[in-house]
């Protein structure tokens, strides 16, 4: 193992331990986004990719997928509405066989720029637990200490109930870079736009929600018909960046559809197992220069092999 790779893993090792120590352990799940159901979905791409990248699943061919919605907590036993953030990864089934994955959540950005810095903060959390603080109080402490993060906590207070997993927007909150035949490369960012619409719940309504109103809800919605969302691809200019995680890029960008994922029902329970790793993509994409992005590689490895052990 080289020295690069043996510091990764390291570090990856104490993120995790940090996530740990901050929220809880909970042996044989993930070490984020605990909570979640996996789905059977096909994706049907329209060409419109094809002059930006040769990456196999956005030509023409059909491919198979799987779509993962989930809670952002630790905690699998969480109530829906208590986990603000929601995740929608997507596994894509290569025409060769082998996969490719998109993770999305409910955020445009994240809280912190490198993997040291999303460790800082979670000790700062740590710090800050004490007996009658709030999570305002916390995130107040972790802002005033960390400038990066004040956006990407700002924009979690501002996170509203969904009605439904298929009526949020997910964003990438990495950039990725597309190269085409030409051997030409544009950055470029992605989001999943619900066809169902944006739609949330009413304070009033949150109430009456059961703990899992989510996937109840999803489910009766898949006993009506597939679930519906666009993959669009941001188009970056010169100057967006591609190595920060916390800053958004200008909401003028181009965004071009290049797909259409349909959900049809629950995968089977194996597939509860598979690592949704974004940094595994296909010939015509790159990942970025983002560390956090580079990063997951090695910290979903060490979240994996902790829960395959349960640990």
């Amino acid at each position: 193992m080289n020295n690069n790779k043996l510091v990764s893993s390291e570090l990856a090792e104490e993120a995790v331990n940090s996530i740990e120590e901050v929220a809880g352990k909970y042996p044989g799940y993930r070490r984020a986004h605990a909570k979640g159901v996996v789905y059977q979905a096909v994706f049907t791409p329209n060409g419109q990719a094809g002059p930006l990248t040769t990456a196999a699943h956005l030509q023409n061919q059909e491919v198979q997928a799987l779509v993962r919605f989930s809670n952002s907590s630790t905690n699998p036993s969480i109530p829906d509405v208590f986990s603000p953030a929601k995740g929608m990864a997507v596994q894509f089934v290569l025409p060769d066989g082998g996969v490719t994955s998109l993770v999305t959540i409910t955020l445009p950005i994240f809280f912190a720029k490198t993997p040291q810095s999303f460790i800082n903060i979670l000790r700062t959390i740590k710090e800050n637990s004490f007996e009658g603080a709030t999570i305002a109080d916390k995130f107040k402490a972790v802002m005033e200490k960390y400038s990066e993060s004040r956006a990407g906590l700002q924009a979690v207070k501002m996170l509203q109930p969904p009605l439904s997993f298929a009526t949020n927007l997910y964003h990438s909150i990495h950039a990725y870079y597309f190269t085409n035949a030409a051997g030409e490369r544009r950055a470029i960012k992605y989001e999943c736009e619900p066809e169902a619409g944006l739609h949330f719940l009413a304070q009033e309504e949150v109430e009456n929600r059961s703990p899992d109103y989510l996937e109840d809800e999803l489910i009766e919605r898949l006993s009506k018909g597939p679930v519906a969302f666009q993959l669009t691809v941001i188009l970056g200019q010169e100057g967006d960046p591609t190595d920060d995680p916390t800053s958004a890029w200008p909401e003028d960008r181009e965004r071009i559809v290049v797909g259409h994922l349909s959900i049809t029902g629950v995968a089977d329970e194996k597939a509860q197992e598979y690592v949704f790793d974004p940094t595994v993509v296909p010939a015509g994409i790159e990942c970025s220069e983002d560390p956090i992005l580079n990063f997951r590689h090695d910290a979903y490895a060490e979240s994996h092999s902790r829960r395959s052990t349960n640990q």
